[in-house]
């Protein structure tokens, strides 16, 4: 329960990553399309969340959000790839490095807060950090990008029990420059007042279409965490 003056809490999150699909063309209108999970092949990474909330009044939620992703994929195509100006020669073995950073500052409004309900909206400002790189013997380009995202954020908690619980949360937003959603689907245990579990299903999904770069990615993470409330 939180207090009237406000409570602080850790959510601190861990698993397994795996790529569904990356596809990517840079430049967006010149490049070679391919994919850094079926051409190149990646292998599953493991990952590491961690958020900081404040909550005041029970309803006003501030948090921040630090996500880093980094896979990595490797193989060989039969057929030249044109990236980022420059050419990688067919049946070359290549490594691929894809990184999307996510720094999120969040306020949330929980609009219903009832003991087995809990729904709430609210607003997501989203800094990514990403890159896309390809090297081979002699050969390297990458394309970096630091950009601003604004996001809806969303969660949802059903407690059928006193302690038990079914968390939905995540941030999403489609636009027509590009989409993107990460969004968290968990089963929650509170252990005490000062300590809960989690564990469930992650989807990070996204991307963009440009002159610039063609990239739309799916990860799939399988999730536990632990939420520490002060």
């Amino acid at each position: 329960v939180f207090s009237l003056n406000g409570q602080a809490s850790f959510d601190l999150e861990t698993g397994a990553v795996g790529t569904g699909y990356n596809n990517v063309r840079i430049p967006g209108d010149q490049g070679t399309l391919f994919s850094l999970k079926d051409d190149l092949i990646s292998k599953t990474e493991i990952f590491f969340r961690i958020r900081v909330s404040y909550t005041i009044k029970s309803r006003h939620t501030l948090s921040l959000l630090y996500a880093p992703l980094r896979t990595i994929s490797k193989g060989n195509v039969p057929n030249d790839i044109i990236f980022e100006g420059v050419s990688f020669p067919a049946n070359t073995d290549m490594t691929g490095t894809y990184k999307f950073n996510s720094y999120r500052l969040t306020y949330r409004y929980e609009i219903v807060l009832k003991p087995k309900f809990e729904f709430g909206l609210g607003f997501t400002a989203k800094i990514r950090d990403a890159k896309i790189a390809l090297a081979s013997a002699g050969l390297e380009s990458e394309k970096t990008n630091v950009g601003f995202v604004p996001i809806i954020n969303f969660r949802m908690l059903w407690k059928p029990a006193e302690k038990f619980g079914i968390l939905l949360e995540g941030d999403a937003l489609a636009a027509p420059q590009g989409r993107a959603e990460d969004v968290l689907i968990a089963a929650t245990y509170r252990v005490s007042d000062r300590f809960g579990i989690k564990a469930g299903y992650r989807l990070l999904e996204g991307g963009a279409d440009n002159d610039e770069v063609y990239n739309f990615a799916l990860f799939n993470y399988a999730s536990v965490g632990l939420f520490i409330y002060l």
